[in-house]
């Protein structure tokens, strides 16, 4: 059975290991421009031995933003900065991989580091805010602008914004390509029937509902080298009766693997402000609560998604949610009910996580360490490097 630290070769891409920094994002771009900040933050995790070090949802369109400090690659200018940061990942032995996103209808909100945290901003009354588009015009939540609903000139306008998007990305030199279609953003929004009400061949039954992922699929899967990878994420249950679910998950990931997608990052949730996620100790407690749906929060408690759709879609999966310690990362991968673990802010408070798990496990035979860290690592008991990377 494969471990944590196992190496992992798709197409023609070799992963040194299955731990993966999971796209995190940091609002600090101006006009969607990778910075300083951004190669610090993802070159650390790099130097820190993760298998693979993916960006934050880089918005596809200047309207496909959460807010106006988010990442982008809308523009052929963005390659540059993107590159520097792509190259440095490549050099420490890490996969870089890149997040492509539009949010639709959660567009448009104010930068979570603010002191009010996310909040929508009207387009008639802010003038940092802008329209967003919806497969069918309702609002997210209560005190969001109505987004418009897409016309048919919208929606093509939407896939060949993923394909330009999928091959500024090949020229920044990222190995891996994800799409963001979870979270109940713009893609997920489409194939969620709490959130599209369309009666054309956009929506109504599941496989209109999902056309418009697996036409992005395809688009760019036709852009992007054969030798590279494309990834989905999808959020594999809206936690809501009458929502998107699993059994929905494995179709759509069926379909996926038809058009070239390689792997499915599976998480879930966020089409609706109603589904309220607690600790799964506190559900007993759901009746005091006014809330459709409760998301049962405990340590991997989306694994079991992924184990799901790897054995019945025969995909290869990533798992992610509440994944912290080594010996939890490691079954995940050992039970095979997912190919890598990505893990998000277990590596913000600690990027060289990956060393100290390899050591925990017994594994840190099969890492390479920087050179210049040999001498703070060498006298850890247990540890026995594979190799220095001398840059």
């Amino acid at each position: 059975m494969p471990d944590l630290f196992d190496p992992l070769k798709i197409r023609s891409i070799k992963f040194l290991n299955r731990v993966v920094v999971s796209p995190m994002v940091q609002t600090s771009s101006v006009d969607g421009f990778a910075n300083s900040w951004h190669l610090v933050h993802l070159g650390s995790r790099a130097v820190g031995g993760a298998g693979m070090v993916m960006t934050e949802a880089a918005a596809v369109s200047k309207i496909g933003r959460i807010c106006k400090n988010d990442l982008g690659i809308w523009k052929d200018a963005h390659i540059s900065q993107l590159k520097k940061i792509a190259s440095f990942i490549k050099q420490q032995g890490s996969i870089p991989g890149i997040q492509l996103a539009h949010a639709g209808r959660k567009g448009s909100y104010t930068s979570p580091l603010n002191k009010k945290g996310l909040t929508p901003l009207k387009p008639l009354t802010s003038n940092e805010g802008w329209q967003t588009i919806a497969p069918s015009p309702i609002p997210f939540e209560k005190n969001a602008p109505r987004p418009i609903q897409m016309s048919q000139k919208d929606i093509q306008n939407v896939i060949s914004s993923f394909a330009k998007a999928a091959r500024r990305a090949d020229k920044a030199n990222f190995d891996l390509v994800e799409v963001h279609a979870g979270h109940g953003y713009l893609l997920h929004q489409f194939y969620s029937p709490i959130s599209n009400i369309r009666k054309d061949e956009y929506g109504g039954n599941i496989n209109n509902r999902m056309r418009l992922a697996l036409e992005v699929a395809e688009a760019i899967r036709d852009v992007l080298p054969d030798k590279k990878i494309l990834s989905f994420r999808i959020s594999y249950t809206d936690w809501i009766s009458g929502g998107w679910n699993l059994e929905d998950s494995i179709t759509l990931s069926k379909e996926l693997k038809k058009r070239g997608v390689d792997i499915i990052d599976v998480s879930s949730g966020g089409t609706s402000p109603n589904s309220v996620a607690i600790a799964k100790d506190l559900i007993e407690d759901r009746d005091k609560m006014k809330t459709e749906s409760l998301i049962p929060l405990e340590p991997g408690y989306q694994v079991e998604g992924s184990a799901s759709i790897k054995s019945k879609a025969k995909i290869r999966t990533a798992a992610v949610g509440l994944i912290t310690d080594a010996k939890q990362a490691q079954d995940v991968i050992f039970y095979n009910k997912a190919d890598f673990t990505f893990l998000a802010r277990e590596l913000l408070r600690d990027p060289y996580w990956p060393i100290r798990a390899a050591i925990e496990l017994n594994q840190s035979h099969k890492l390479s360490i920087p050179g210049q860290y040999y001498l703070a690592w060498r006298d850890q008991e247990d540890f026995q490097f594979n190799g220095i990377n001398i840059q």
